[in-house]
């Protein structure tokens, strides 16, 4: 018998579940101590606004009112220079920024909302890497 449209997680997206089931690693995604910071051309230095640690990055993003994991993602130069901000933004683990889509986004997001799936990640705040781990599970 189909699924109805309601029962359906993946209903309102353009992948189906088999696009991100496994394991998927995103590299170069999470805000690092290596993350790019403008520099003053007058002084060599960086600013104190756009000075940041990866564990200030992590503890703001934890500090997120939200059900969904944030994790901390590198914020645009462009945006620490032209309204003084830190060099760390924070979104959900699965945000197109990462998965590099709307489409995966929309994917990752679904099956974490679903009791179809087991959804979990990795960071490497090391390397910038974040890993996708998904998996169906038995639903009673």
């Amino acid at each position: 018998m189909p699924e109805k449209q309601g029962d359906d997680p993946f209903h309102d997206c353009e992948l189906d579940p088999g696009a991100i089931l496994g394991i998927h690693t995103f590299e170069d995604v999470l805000f690092t101590d290596g993350t790019e910071t403008p520099v003053n051309v007058f002084t060599d230095e960086t600013p104190a606004h756009s000075q940041a640690t990866v564990e200030e990055a992590k503890e703001f993003a934890a500090s997120i009112d939200t059900e969904t994991p944030q994790i901390p993602l590198p914020a645009f130069v462009e945006s620490q220079v032209e309204t003084p901000s830190k060099p760390d933004t924070a979104a959900a683990f699965f945000h197109f920024k990462v998965t590099g889509s709307l489409e995966r986004h929309r994917a990752y997001h679904a099956a974490y909302e679903a009791d179809a799936f087991a959804v979990d990640f990795e960071a490497d705040y090391a390397s910038g890497g974040l890993t996708i781990i998904v998996d169906r599970v038995a639903v009673a």
